[in-house]
């Protein structure tokens, strides 16, 4: 089969390694669909230089291993999902030179370790989609992956196309004249608002990030406030610290926000209000404190969203911003202010006052019951004198 150009045998019961022979199917080839069946073992390294394949999705069987290093020879590949497999490597930088490449989806396998930053020719350059969710993976959060990915940084115009490939095949003899067309839509699973969804067809303008369920630690970078273009976003299930970051409000095509379930500090940002198409939001189990910010979208939010703070207040959480309403009301008025330089001068005098007269009558009891006889003595000497002079 050497001019084949589709080869989808997905959803069946097929066991086994994927044969070696697969690169006997030569340059042609397009789509390589064999999800959800029970291949095992490793993918053997048989892509060719000048491979046309543009889809391969492997997610949902048993492979194991490494990543074939030659799928970098695929320069026309648009999707790659290996999902839902036991792969164990570390992060394919090396996919980074192909220069059509929307969707990565690694999610649920056993890729590891820190992923450092691209070399010079691992760019990324068109990547919209990627799913890191569900591994092992350590270091700080891998944002300058999206650092030349236009897709990510720009907010581009929304056309009803979708990642789509292509494929005719027509067939002439005597006797018939036969012409066959197909089109294959690429299809995905991805975690949004916190459902596992089904995307059928995928827009060609839908952008993701998600690294959840991973070890990235750190805080989150304020580069973040680049991917403009970004409408999924899931760093929730790590061990990020700090702040969230105010400039995560430019973010204005977000549709769903999850933080969830880190170590994350501080107030959450009223520049988050700003994001008038946030649908589904989750700051839940952090050590986040201060009022839940309000207006527009965060309206809508359940108190869901904001549990395991115990430092938050205001709605939608029973717990209310007594301190904070204590230092917003408006100060007492002159007949209750207690606090004013002459009613405290005023308390100081009769507490002196108070004390004073209190000291002076316990002194006055000591003298008086010690020296008895010489104060009686005395005060009559005083009255004769002064009946005399009378």
């Amino acid at each position: 089969m050497s001019s084949l150009e589709v080869l989808d045998l997905s959803d069946n019961n097929l066991s086994g390694s994927l044969p070696q022979c697969s690169h006997n199917f030569g340059d042609s080839l397009l789509i390589l669909d064999i999800r959800r069946n029970k291949f095992e073992g490793r993918i053997p390294q048989t892509w060719t230089k000048g491979s046309k394949l543009m889809v391969i999705n492997f997610s949902q069987n048993k492979f194991q291993g490494w990543l074939p290093r030659s799928s970098a020879k695929c320069i026309m590949l648009k999707a790659l999902d290996l999902s839902n497999n036991q792969f164990n490597d570390t992060f394919p930088s090396w996919l980074g030179n192909l220069p059509n490449l929307k969707v990565l989806i690694l999610r649920s396998n056993k890729f590891y370790g820190p992923i450092k930053t691209p070399k010079a020719n691992y760019k990324f350059p068109s990547l919209q989609i990627i799913d890191l969710s569900y591994n092992s993976f350590t270091g700080r959060l891998p944002l300058k992956l999206f650092q030349n990915s236009s897709s990510l940084r720009f907010d581009r115009a929304e056309h009803l196309t979708y990642i789509q490939v292509y494929s005719s095949f027509h067939l002439r003899n005597k006797h018939q004249n036969y012409r066959w067309d197909g089109e294959y839509s690429y299809s995905m699973i991805m975690t949004n608002k916190g459902v596992d969804t089904v995307y059928s067809k995928v827009q060609e303008f839908f952008t993701a990030v998600d690294f959840s369920s991973n070890q990235f630690a750190g805080d989150i970078s304020k580069s973040i406030g680049n991917l403009i273009g970004i409408r999924l976003l899931n760093l929730s299930n790590n061990i990020l610290t700090g702040c969230i970051p105010p400039c995560l409000g430019k973010l204005a095509k977000l549709e769903s926000l999850d933080l969830s379930q880190n170590k994350l500090s501080g107030e959450i940002p009223q520049q988050l209000t700003q994001l008038t198409f946030l649908e589904s939001f989750n700051v839940s189990h952090n050590n986040l404190v201060g009022p839940i910010p309000h207006g527009k979208q965060f309206d809508t939010f359940q108190s869901s969203s904001f549990e395991g703070n115990s430092g938050l207040c205001g709605n939608p959480l029973t717990k209310k911003c007594e301190n904070i309403d204590a230092l917003l009301s408006p100060p007492p008025s002159s007949s209750q202010d207690l606090s004013s330089p002459l009613q405290f001068g005023w308390k100081i005098v009769v507490i002196g006052y108070g004390f004073g007269l209190v000291v002076g009558g316990t002194i006055g009891h000591i003298v008086t019951a010690r020296n008895h006889d010489w104060l009686m003595k005395t005060f009559r000497m005083r009255q004769l004198v002064k009946r005399k002079a009378g």
